[in-house]
């Protein structure tokens, strides 16, 4: 009997372990933290041995093949034994992929990735076929696996799951785009991480389809450099493209042998050019597995977009209040201000990744009336904007940062929270972060 050992007891490694289990495994679970009480009752309910708090070596090193949580970096000094000793360590999705038949469509990309995800899930199914959503959303892909079985995935994939795949090969493969981020894990060099991002379609053939943002000059570079087999479907929203997808006069057009559809984008739930650029590519997966060009249209015109993004919460004395706490680099943040149509007030800050400000200078001179800093520490935002905004205050919980925007702002303007940054300083992430904005607004 072969053995499996998954690193890390969290939603891809006990879906890892109950598929492990099911293929006949015998399957060890080890994670260096606590294990949740729902998570522990999974393992025991499948008599799946486990650990907590430690990693016993003797019982790792013994694998034949290990899955590795994906938040574990390569750097760790067990993984390091683990390499040495040749014993395979593989992502969740590699993993699971080897035991379904299923179609893959394979979702990348430092942003936009989430609804865009969300977005072509609910078409395919709209569409009519039996069709699931994993990777980092809900339920684990191998879970999904072993469980409940679907001809056709939709799966979202970071770099960082990106990065333990083998033979992992999406039919279909989105990468909306590439800016820095996570870079602390690719010992600081930018093209370590878009490499780590074009490893979606390094094991795809000339059958299989990649749909990009041609408009990315990161992307448009790396390919002409590294060509990939499959075919190519690029958008934009800046120049004609002959096959894949373009924005002309409000019209996306998307052409895919020599089989056209032509939408127009005025009745799109979703504001904003990224999101136009998201349904584009949403479009073009469905388009491929031609779904009706009428239930496109529909979905398109339907889809209310994910919680934390640009999510509009309400209007109150003609004040618009948003919640972009998903906005964890500049890159989204970017996104969000572009989309305001009214002076801003910007709620911002939160656990710095390095991150360089200055793309945002021209869209905050543009747009935003007053900064509220919300973070332990926001000297770099404060050093960033003095020069362009007068009224920057610094807060250090949500209650007071709305409080002081619902004082500031004033009719037809906004409040925006689009932090730029990670949640970990005052939040436990970016969900409770978007959770306290509403629940402020909401009292006020």
């Amino acid at each position: 009997m072969k053995r499996l050992v998954v690193l890390g007891a969290g939603e891809s490694g006990v879906g890892t372990a109950i598929l492990g289990k099911k293929e006949g495994f015998d399957v060890f679970v080890s994670d260096k933290g606590i294990i949740t009480d729902q998570y522990k009752e999974v393992l025991r309910s499948f008599e799946i041995k486990w650990e907590e708090q430690q990693h016993t070596e003797t019982k790792i090193l013994s694998a034949d093949i290990v899955m590795k949580s994906p938040g574990i970096p390569d750097k760790v000094a067990l993984i390091k034994k683990l390499l040495e000793k040749e014993i395979p360590v593989v992502s969740e999705i590699e993993f699971a992929a080897k035991y379904t038949a299923a179609q893959v469509v394979g979702i990348t990309g430092s942003n936009g990735k989430t609804t865009t995800t969300m977005l072509t899930h609910y078409v395919l199914k709209q569409g009519g076929l039996n069709v699931n959503m994993a990777g980092n959303i809900g339920d684990s892909f191998a879970k999904q696996v072993a469980e409940n079985d679907a001809p056709f995935y939709v799966l979202e994939l970071s770099s960082f799951q990106l990065d333990g795949i083998k033979d992992f090969a999406p039919h279909i493969a989105v990468l909306t785009n590439i800016t820095p981020d996570h870079l602390d894990r690719y010992d600081n060099k930018f093209e370590n991480y878009i490499a780590s991002k074009f490893r979606i379609a390094m094991n795809q053939k000339e059958e299989d389809y990649f749909i990009y943002d041609a408009d990315d000059e990161v992307i448009s570079e790396y390919l002409k450099k590294h060509p990939v087999r499959s075919r190519l479907l690029p958008f934009s929203i800046t120049k004609k493209v002959e096959n894949g997808a373009y924005l002309e006069k409000e019209n996306i057009t998307i052409t895919i042998d020599n089989n056209k559809i032509i939408m127009p984008t005025t009745n799109l739930k979703l504001k904003g050019n990224h999101n136009v650029k998201n349904a584009m590519a949403a479009a073009t997966v469905s388009q491929l597995l031609k779904i009706r060009k009428a239930t496109i249209r529909e979905c398109l015109e339907n889809f209310h977009g994910v919680e934390h993004r640009l999510e509009s919460v309400l209007k109150i004395n003609n004040v618009q209040y948003i919640n972009d706490s998903k906005a964890t680099n500049v890159n989204a943040t970017f996104y969000a201000l572009d989309a305001m149509k009214s002076a801003t007030v910007w709620i911002v800050g939160g656990v710095d990744k390095g991150n360089d400000y200055s793309e945002l200078y021209s869209l905050v001179n543009e747009k935003v009336k007053a900064i509220i800093c919300l973070g332990v520490d926001n000297s770099r935002i404060v050093n960033a904007f003095g020069n362009c905004v007068d009224n920057i205050i610094e807060t250090q919980s949500m209650k007071d940062a709305v409080n002081i925007a619902y004082k500031i702002a004033e009719r037809n303007e906004n409040v925006l929270l689009s932090p730029a940054c990670a949640s970990f300083d005052l939040f436990k992430n970016y969900e409770e972060r978007g959770r306290q904005f509403k629940e402020a607004v909401r009292e006020l």
